[in-house]
């Protein structure tokens, strides 16, 4: 019987994907959130509301709770209204979940709130998240953290949250530091919290921030250029534009100097950072987004075709974005619970990131711990630490 033959020596040139994991995102951030918590003298303290008992909801909860468990966070999950085991929905009222939420608002050993959504639909669900108080709102879905998105806001006086929360008196603003925000070219470098005039960073949506955080990991923001534009050059398409993750998404990376093609059921937008023309900066600037958004008039295979990065966020299992459409050596982010690539993308793509998961839970955690040093400094504290 004859040997069998020989394998072919491998490729030199050929290209394998490189799978990247949430954990591998999520690691490091949680290594130094378990350093922190272990110096207080008391527990962070997260509560979440679920006033609804759908499959992805209900593990998401407990999910939650075990992954602040490892970290040293205390978790109250806060379940309102008559929830029947195996219903998709609960019977709670939306008054009762807003009471939820304002008693949570109010109580002092509470320092982050999550409600799992969704509960009662879009603009009912809408109401509820700018019901959070800012001060302790994980998610950065509130109206103040939007806004500071939005207009790419990243550090802000804590005596507005106070404000805006309406639990806390805080002394009056001095009139420097109510009219003037640094924005991405003046602030300092994203591991500070506080700037030396007592200006605190900005939180934002877990979801986005895990993909931005994702993104740097893969280095697609490129770190020899300045905080903030990072990723000038870079073209991307993002398949979903819902209020919670799409839209903000699209604005965070377009802040931050890419091209985004933001692709919904309603058609395809262009978001750019938006150029300043001279003699447009200061009050005036400030009170417009720093990105622009128009129509797009390419087509959905023509934005893929152009894109360096593809992430996808739609929830249904049987949408998928077409291997074939794809530029060679794209990077591939999904962030929907459902597979949004087809099986062959390590074929076509460089770098494949099939979930987020654990790098957004875990930014949800650093949110709650920035909130509570905020509150604390609000309320004139000393950070609790073990002696």
């Amino acid at each position: 019987m004859s040997a069998p033959a020989p394998k072919p020596p491998a490729d030199p040139t050929a290209i394998s994907c490189v799978t990247v994991l949430g954990e591998h995102i999520a690691k490091p951030f949680r290594t130094a959130i378990q350093e922190a918590t272990s110096k207080l003298a008391q527990k962070p303290k997260l509560v979440g509301i679920l006033a609804n008992s759908g499959a992805p909801s209900r593990a998401y909860a407990n999910w939650t709770a075990k992954a602040c468990e490892a970290v040293g966070i205390e978790y109250e999950l806060r379940e309102v209204g008559i929830v029947a085991e195996g219903a998709t929905e609960g019977t709670a009222e939306q008054g009762e979940v807003e009471e939820a939420i304002l008693a949570a608002n109010e109580d002092d050993g509470v320092n982050g709130i999550m409600v799992y959504y969704p509960i009662f639909g879009p603009r009912q669900d809408g109401y509820l998240q700018q019901a959070v108080s800012p001060l302790k709102d994980v998610e950065g879905l509130n109206f103040t953290w939007l806004f500071s998105l939005y207009h790419n806001i990243r550090f802000i006086d804590p005596r507005k949250l106070a404000l805006a929360a309406q639990v806390l008196t805080p002394s009056p603003l001095p009139a420097s530091a109510s009219s003037t925000v640094p924005t991405t070219s003046t602030s300092t470098p994203s591991h500070s919290s506080t700037t030396d005039d007592g200006l605190v960073k900005a939180i934002l949506p877990c979801t986005p921030l895990a993909i931005v955080k994702t993104l740097e990991h893969c280095q697609v923001y490129n770190p020899l250029r300045p905080y903030g534009s990072r990723a000038f050059g870079r073209t991307i398409t993002v398949v979903n534009r819902s209020e919670v993750v799409g839209r903000p998404l699209a604005a965070l990376l377009s802040n931050d100097g890419a091209r985004v093609f933001s692709v919904d059921l309603d058609g395809i937008q262009e978001f750019t950072r938006r150029k300043l023309v001279e003699g447009e900066e200061g009050a005036k600037a400030s009170f417009h987004p720093y990105h622009v958004v128009k129509k797009c008039e390419l087509s959905f295979e023509e934005c893929l075709k152009a894109s360096d990065v593809v992430i996808g966020g739609v929830p249904s299992k049987s949408y998928k974005i077409p291997t074939s459409a794809l530029k060679e050596g794209v990077v591939a982010i999904n962030f929907s619970e459902s597979k949004n690539f087809e099986d062959d993308i390590k074929e076509k793509a460089s770098i494949y990131c099939p979930g987020i998961g654990k790098a957004t839970i875990v930014l949800l955690q650093r949110n709650l711990l920035r909130l509570r040093e905020y509150q604390a400094s609000l309320r004139g504290e000393v950070k609790g630490e073990k002696q």
